[in-house]
C-alpha cells in the first residue's frame, strides 16, 4: 500500500505502558515473537518467551503462531529507539474482551477514512487530523461519532473544515457501511390443548405472543401444520430481537398453560435465520398450503389441537 495512504489509527505515535493493544505475528524466534501493532501504523513490537504463557513452554507453536491476531499488554515503550515489549501472559479475558471490540470499530473507522482518501487522494493522515483524531477526542471513539451520523452528520461534524466533497463521499461511506442491517429471528412451537376449547386457547395464546410486538421488533406468529407453528420476528438489532422474541414465547406459553389440558413445547429454538433458511421456509410454507386445501373439505375432528389460518 502506498505510504501516502498509511498511518496510525490513534493520535499518539506509540501505545503507552500497560495499554492492551492488537497485534499480528510476523516471525518467532529464539528470543520471542517479533510483531506488528496494527492500531499504530504497523510498529514493531516484541513479546518474549517468558511473557507468552504463565504456564511452562513445550511448544511455541501451541501458544502463538505466525500470520494471527493475538491480544497483548505493553510493558516498555523506548520511544528514542523505538523498542516496544509486550505480554500475553498478562492479558485476562476482560482485557481481550474490550481490545478486540475496540480494534473492530478502529478497524471500521480506518477502513472508510481510508477509501475516502484514496478516493479523493488525499494523505490519509491528513483525514486523521482534520476529522479522526477530533471525533475520538469529543466522543470517545470516532465510530460512535460515525454511529450518530448515520442519521443527522450536522453536529458530529460541526465546526471541522472539510470540504463538501469531502463531507458528501464520507457521509455517504458511513451510512452505507454502518447501517444496522435487519435481522430475522425465528422459532417453532408446538402448540396443543386438547380441551373443550382447545381452537380458543391456542388463538389466545398466540394473539398474546403477538402482542407483545415493537415498533422496532414486530412479531408474526405463522400455522405451519398442526400442531406446529412458527414465531418471526424481525429487527435492526438482534439483541433486541432476541429479547423481544423470548418475551413472546413466553406470552404464548403463559397463556396456552393457563387452559387445562394444554401442551407448549419450543420445537425449535429461537435462531437468526439465513436466506437459504428463508427460501427452506417459503417451500415448506407453500407445501404446507397444499396440502391444507387438499384437506379443506374433509371434516374437523374437533381435537382442538390446532386453529387454521382462518380461525385465528
Amino acid at each position: 500500500m502506498s505510504e501516502k495512504f498509511h498511518c496510525r489509527m490513534y493520535e499518539n505515535e506509540l501505545p503507552k505502558v500497560d495499554d492492551v493493544v492488537m497485534v499480528n505475528v510476523r516471525q518467532i524466534a529464539d528470543m520471542g515473537a517479533y510483531v506488528k501493532l496494527l492500531e499504530y501504523g504497523d510498529r514493531e513490537g516484541m513479546i518474549l518467551l517468558s511473557e507468552l504463557s504463565r504456564r511452562r513452554i513445550r511448544s511455541v507453536q501451541k501458544l502463538i503462531r505466525v500470520g494471527r491476531n493475538e491480544v497483548v499488554v505493553v510493558l516498555r515503550v523506548d520511544e528514542e529507539k523505538g523498542y516496544i515489549d509486550l505480554s500475553k501472559r498478562r492479558v485476562t479475558p476482560e482485557d481481550i474482551a474490550k481490545c478486540e471490540e475496540r480494534f473492530n470499530k478502529s478497524k471500521a473507522v480506518h477502513s472508510i477514512l481510508r477509501h475516502v482518501a484514496e478516493k479523493h487522494d488525499i494523505a490519509l493522515k491528513e483525514l486523521y487530523e482534520s476529522i479522526g483524531w477530533p471525533l475520538y477526542k469529543k466522543f470517545g471513539h470516532a465510530y460512535d461519532a460515525f454511529k450518530l451520523a448515520i442519521t443527522d452528520s450536522t453536529p458530529v461534524f460541526e465546526g471541522m473544515d472539510i470540504s463538501p466533497e469531502i463531507m458528501n463521499e464520507l457521509v455517504s461511506n458511513i451510512k452505507r457501511r454502518m447501517t444496522p442491517q435487519p435481522v430475522k429471528i425465528r422459532a417453532q412451537l408446538d402448540l396443543r390443548c386438547t380441551g373443550i376449547d382447545g381452537v380458543n386457547a391456542i388463538k389466545s395464546a398466540l394473539t398474546a405472543g403477538e402482542a407483545v410486538s415493537t415498533e422496532s421488533v414486530p412479531i408474526k406468529v405463522t400455522y405451519l401444520a398442526a400442531p406446529f407453528y412458527v414465531v418471526t420476528a424481525d429487527a435492526l438489532d438482534k439483541t433486541t430481537g432476541f429479547e423481544v422474541m423470548e418475551l413472546a414465547i413466553n406470552a404464548i406459553k403463559d397463556t396456552l398453560e393457563s387452559h387445562k389440558w394444554s401442551r407448549f413445547k419450543v420445537e425449535k429454538e429461537a435462531k437468526l435465520v439465513s436466506e437459504t433458511d428463508d427460501r427452506d421456509f417459503a417451500a415448506l410454507m407453500a407445501q404446507a398450503e397444499k396440502e391444507n386445501e387438499l384437506v379443506s373439505g374433509d371434516e374437523d375432528e374437533g381435537d382442538g389441537v390446532a386453529a387454521s389460518d382462518d380461525d385465528m
